[in-house]
């Protein structure tokens, strides 16, 4: 039996084959195939347009796939979301000309571009904006202003909107890259287990990338006045060092506290520390 995972083609390949990688999943490719061999003999892999992705999980097609929340709402699928790995955050937003004042009271119709229709119309309805909308497929910050008086597009940094002298109108939702399943895959007990087993690989790789392995040696004298300062994952790795008045102290922290802390160790006399990183992490 194999489980059918499904990767995203375009930007966010790269990302989920590194994560994969990391999960000692190996896959290979000539950059052709949309079938790529994996190591693992119990999946089936498949590279797809992340836009086609959910609705595919839920025909059964894919069991378990990579896609951004915003396809999964634009498509209306009805899956169950595993997991946000926080790739690629992105923001969708109604941007409009720097010039252009909008009235929402006016009986004029506004134009407005998107690749995104249900999530588009689901917003100007709720906003209660008169509109004519017009589909794109790719390219939309063209559209302003001969053909547009609105876009509604993604963004992550807002530069393409400022290169196209566009201002942020209203933000209308946030989305990021998403471990989506079949609801008939996860109550299957077989391939329920080997989803959750992915699971645990993922959030090991991704838990291990914000994290070091700190290893410290430090006098007998010093030890309880340290170990209170020390953050950790639960209690700090301690153990006596051979044929010395000292101990040795592993711990695992998170990488933001390492500015503070490496000094805050010196100072409180810990010697011969060592920052390692770390390849999975399961608490």
């Amino acid at each position: 039996m194999k489980i059918k995972l499904a990767l995203p083609k375009g930007r966010l390949y790269n990302e989920i084959e590194s994560l994969l990688k990391d999960a000692e999943i190996k896959i290979s490719t000539n950059g052709r195939n949309y079938r790529p061999n994996v190591n693992d003999p119990e999946i089936q892999l498949k590279i797809l347009k992340p836009q086609n992705i959910p609705k595919l999980v839920e025909l059964g097609s894919q069991d378990v796939a990579f896609t951004g929340y915003d396809w999964v709402l634009e498509q209306n699928a009805d899956v169950e979301e595993l997991m946000d790995l926080s790739f690629n955050p992105v923001k969708i937003v109604a941007a409009i000309p720097k010039q252009l004042k909008i009235d929402k009271t006016s009986k004029s119709s506004i134009r407005v571009v998107s690749e995104y229709e249900k999530i588009s119309r689901d917003y100007l309805d709720k906003k209660g904006f008169n509109y004519v909308f017009i589909k794109s497929f790719g390219a939309t910050e063209s559209f302003i202003p001969e053909d547009a008086d609105m876009i509604i597009d993604n963004t992550s940094t807002g530069r393409t909107l400022k290169e196209n002298n566009l201002v942020i109108y209203d933000d209308v939702l946030k989305s990021s890259t998403r471990l989506i399943a079949n609801k008939d895959a996860i109550n299957d007990p077989w391939k329920k287990k080997k989803i959750e087993n992915l699971i645990t690989l993922f959030q090991s790789v991704l838990e291990a990338r914000n994290r070091v392995l700190i290893e410290m040696n430090v006098s007998e004298d010093k030890l309880d006045t340290l170990i209170p300062k020390l953050p950790c994952m639960k209690s700090p790795t301690i153990s006596k060092l051979y044929g010395e008045q000292g101990y040795a102290i592993k711990i695992a922290v998170t990488k933001d506290k390492i500015p503070n802390l490496i000094p805050l160790l010196k100072k409180e006399g810990a010697t011969d520390i060592l920052v390692f990183d770390l390849k999975k992490v399961i608490p």
